[in-house]
């Protein structure tokens, strides 16, 4: 044995890849894969998959096609999570500031915890209602 499969990326579901693709490119500081910008000759308009990079290069979300999502409906149980992203800041100030942006970018609000003193945070739904946490780590 050579080693351990390594994670790739993530892939996220959702009815509008550029959509959520832009949402979390802007939200996280994200680039797009060679090939993968908006206008590329390779993409057409409705793309079915792209790929989020950091500024190295190396893969951090991607974003597949399907036509039918139905959101979660946490905290409510009838439509579980099935997965969630956590996101970290350095401090309650950072906090606010990135609780605003993602307002901004069109996350919704689910839950607020930002006065637990130990660990504050805000839980989101992106716009395709895939739900994301932002707490100071």
């Amino acid at each position: 044995m050579t080693g351990f499969p390594q994670i790739l990326h993530t892939v996220i579901d959702t009815t509008d890849v550029r959509g959520l693709a832009e949402f979390y490119r802007q939200l996280l500081g994200l680039e797009y894969r060679p090939g993968d910008e908006p206008g590329a000759a390779s993409q057409p308009d409705d793309v079915d998959w792209l790929v989020l990079t950091d500024g190295q290069g190396t893969r951090k979300l991607a974003f597949q096609k399907v036509d039918h999502l139905e959101r979660t409906t946490w905290p409510l149980p009838d439509v579980p999570m099935q997965m969630h992203l956590d996101l970290t800041v350095p401090d309650r100030e950072s906090l606010e500031d990135h609780h605003s942006r993602a307002l901004a970018l069109g996350a919704e609000l689910l839950f607020d915890r930002t006065d637990d003193p130990d660990e504050p945070l805000y839980v989101y739904a992106d716009p395709a209602g895939h739900p994301f946490c932002i707490f100071v780590g």
